[in-house]
């Protein structure tokens, strides 16, 4: 690890040497709260990339530990231009995702999620980009990946669930297929998130992200490689789902009212945008809320016209099993 932030460090030095080319620009949009931890690690990885077009843009929600030193010092070598550092609205992580995504002073072609704790790999901005079509510049899109999942130490441990069906609305309604942490939307996409409400609960940011391209007719990209390792540690928010230990937490869960919640947030976010749905969603949207307030026969027939699916079969035994009980 020594030899890594070694080499990071030269990185950093001869960084504002390397001209940057005239490609697209990436804002990299970071929010940390005490991540003193893990987030040289995080900042080192920005810095490997083969991708150059970027600067940083770390939103703090009121850190007590090193982190705010650790960006002053990244800032010092980067420069003010590669690296801004904000104050973040300190309510919750998602809010603070969508204030640098509503932030009229960040200007970019593409705009990149980040936490503070997990390592891109050095292909990640390139792979993201390339993967988007630059010619449909006016359709949102969004771009998202699998990860590789890694200890607090860095280990390997695993990797994130496989999903090979096709991103969809009818998908996004009951499922978020991937971390924030792995997503590149374009401006088109950036616009869509800011037309949600600001009283709306947001339930996680890459879920809302999911829900707005998909509905909207636009284009979404999962990528069944690997772009970043994942860290799995306790100061997770919201951690991978890849065991049975912790499917079998969040079955529970769901059966317990949480996946209903959730989905009422969401629902709400949605009503800033219903104008901007395909056809097709807005009556797909228009028939799933519906089941929601109807009885048991009625509740499944409306659902399988809505079509609405998940990835995996557990995934759908599971669904039909909240459709069951009235908890989707």
């Amino acid at each position: 690890m020594e030899m890594q932030h070694t080499a990071a460090a030269q990185a950093t030095s001869s960084l504002n040497h390397i001209p940057v080319v005239e490609t697209p620009k990436v804002a990299i949009l970071l929010c940390t709260y005490n991540g003193d931890p893990f987030l040289k690690d995080q900042l080192d990885s920005f810095i490997r990339q083969t991708y150059r077009n970027w600067i940083i843009y770390a939103s703090d929600d009121g850190s007590s530990d090193k982190t705010l030193q650790i960006l002053q010092q990244y800032q010092s070598k980067l420069g003010a231009d590669r690296l801004s550092i904000l104050k973040g609205p300190r309510k919750g992580f998602g809010k603070n995702f969508l204030s640098l995504v509503n932030n009229p002073d960040i200007a970019a072609d593409y705009f990149a999620f980040s936490d503070q704790d997990d390592i891109w790999h050095e292909d990640k901005l390139k792979r993201s980009i390339a993967s988007l079509n630059p010619e449909t510049i006016d359709i949102p899109s969004l771009y998202c990946s699998r990860t590789r999942l890694v200890d607090s130490n860095g280990r390997p441990i695993g990797y994130s669930p496989l999903f090979t069906k096709t991103p969809a609305f009818r998908n996004a309604l009951v499922q978020s297929i991937a971390g924030a942490n792995t997503m590149l939307i374009n401006n088109a996409a950036r616009k869509l998130m800011q037309l949600v409400s600001s009283h709306a609960t947001i339930v996680a940011h890459d879920w809302l992200a999911y829900l707005l391209v998909s509905g909207c007719g636009g284009h979404v990209v999962y990528d069944v490689v690997p772009t970043l390792d994942y860290r799995q540690h306790d100061g997770n928010l919201i951690g991978a789902n890849a065991n049975l230990k912790n499917q079998i937490s969040r079955f529970r869960k769901m059966l317990t009212g949480r996946l209903k919640v959730w989905t009422s947030k969401n629902l709400e976010a949605l009503d800033s945008i219903k104008h901007h749905l395909s056809i097709d969603n807005e009556q797909r949207l228009r028939d799933f809320e519906l089941a929601r307030r109807s009885g048991l026969l009625t509740r499944f027939r409306l659902m399988k016209k809505t079509g609405v699916y998940r990835q995996t079969l557990k995934g759908n035994i599971s669904l039909a099993v909240a459709i069951a009980f009235n908890q989707i």
